[in-house]
């Protein structure tokens, strides 16, 4: 089986930075113990970029798969595995919201940037280095960062 939702991030407790709708594609496939849904998601956000510090919208787009297993829960302590997600064999829904917001949050990228190649700002005067170059003298360069500098270099020409 296979559904679309197209709602509100409200509606699964999402809150800034996120915005607008969230989509997700859900395929569900049942077999006679358990339960498998894939599902792939987008949600948009506000970020700054981490380079820059210009403000952006950005998509993030994800996928998990979960695992439900119809039946009780097992009670002794050896056959307990955290990781899987038991329903009784009555249930008639699972909801998604909570799973849905975890992963949302989780595919945050670490990095912010409003494009790959964000120049960032001039570490002497601030401006902004997608705009173009500033006027900063770029030869007094600090001299703990020379050896950095000499193997770019020699990367850079081989």
């Amino acid at each position: 089986h296979n559904f679309n939702f197209d709602e509100k991030v409200s509606l699964i407790n999402l809150e800034e930075p996120f915005f607008g709708d969230f989509k997700a594609q859900i395929e569900l496939s049942k077999t006679h113990n358990q339960i498998i849904l894939n599902t792939g998601f987008s949600v948009k956000a506000h970020f700054e970029c981490d380079r820059c510090a210009n403000n952006f919208e950005h998509e993030i787009d994800g996928s998990y798969k979960m695992v439900y297993f119809l039946g009780s829960k097992p009670t002794d302590n050896e056959n307990k595995d955290e990781n899987l997600i038991y329903l009784h064999p009555d249930a008639d829904r699972i909801e998604i919201g909570n799973d849905l917001r975890d992963f949302a949050l989780i595919s945050v990228p670490m990095k912010k940037l409003c494009r790959e190649d964000c120049k960032g700002l001039c570490m002497r005067c601030g401006k902004d280095l997608n705009e173009g170059d500033c006027d900063c003298d770029k030869s007094n360069n600090d001299a703990r960062w020379l050896p950095l500098q000499e193997l770019k270099n020699k990367i850079n020409n081989n």
